[in-house]
């Protein structure tokens, strides 16, 4: 039983996860040392910092360095960083592994606009050549093992996960994770996991690849496991206010049955620990207020909750 349970864990790099683990997605402005540490007491198995600019972090700008914190109870935990420039990106992956986070992710499925105009984040899908010479940069500036996180392609005429799945894994990537949408998309319309089947079944492809987008219960985890055959999946949107899911998901797939559902108490508890987590990190005025945005996600849905 050792043995089988050792012969499917997945691998990333000397990084050992357990077989199919749960991954929380890095989220600007909620991915933070607080909000991590929620996940991970309840089941998160590998995390990832909010994505840092490479810019910013050579420029020594001080939200940048922040997002550098990571806490030994949070391991494994990789840190994510984009940008444009291989300079840049170089430097900024030497600054990353001097804090000695598991392993370095490149992203390279940001969506936004003001990220995109850079020519960083998904921006970066319309070059795959940029994006090769980008992730070489990394990799031969850190020891640590180096992951990327992207999305389909840019838009629905330019689906090219395929290529750059080959790619990132013949300069060295050692897992990829796939937000199952366009950039075209951002976060609307309905994500297509078969691009993602399809870089997972091919023959060629031997690093983890990981699914992202629109897992939001145990039964759609376990049906896009089932149906999709990757290796693991990356949670995002659906952990805000609601870390529980993580071993929901667990549980669910150990037994078939649901965990009841999170009473109040246990909603005021966590809503508590973060806000406490918070303003030990953050300060006690700054952790109060960036707190603010995240109460209500605590309590929503509950019947009459005013």
């Amino acid at each position: 039983v050792i043995l089988q349970k050792i012969l499917k864990m997945v691998k990333i790099g000397n990084i050992e996860l357990p077989e199919f683990p749960l991954l929380l997605a890095p989220m600007e402005d909620v991915s933070d040392p607080p909000f991590r540490r929620l996940c991970k007491t309840h089941g998160a198995d590998l995390m990832y910092s909010e994505f840092i600019s490479s810019e910013g972090l050579i420029r020594d700008a001080i939200k940048s360095r922040m997002k550098l914190d990571i806490f030994d109870y949070e391991r494994p935990v990789g840190i994510q960083i984009f940008g444009g420039d291989e300079e840049a990106m170089a430097l900024s992956s030497k600054i990353v592994s001097a804090v000695k986070p598991d392993l370095v992710d490149i992203n390279f499925g940001c969506p936004v606009k003001k990220v995109v105009c850079k020519g960083a984040g998904a921006g970066v899908l319309k070059d795959v050549d940029l994006m090769v010479r980008l992730t070489k940069a990394v990799i031969r500036s850190t020891d640590l093992p180096v992951t990327v996180k992207t999305r389909l392609g840019w838009d629905d005429s330019s689906i090219n996960i395929d290529e750059v799945a080959e790619r990132l894994q013949d300069i060295g990537v050692q897992a990829l994770t796939i937000h199952a949408r366009t950039r075209a998309q951002m976060y609307k319309g309905h994500s297509d996991w078969s691009h993602i089947a399809r870089v997972k079944n091919n023959p060629r492809i031997t690093m983890p690849i990981f699914g992202n987008g629109d897992i939001d219960s145990p039964e759609k985890a376990l049906k896009y496991k089932n149906e999709y055959g990757i290796d693991g999946i990356m949670i995002g949107r659906a952990a805000i206010g609601y870390p529980w899911i993580f071993n929901e998901i667990k549980h669910y797939f150990n037994t078939g049955e649901h965990l009841p559902s999170p009473t109040v108490i246990d909603r005021v508890e966590a809503a508590r620990n973060h806000l406490q987590w918070s303003m030990d990190w953050k300060g006690e005025r700054l952790g109060i207020v960036e707190m603010r945005r995240h109460y209500t996600n605590y309590f929503k849905g509950i019947h009459s909750f005013t």
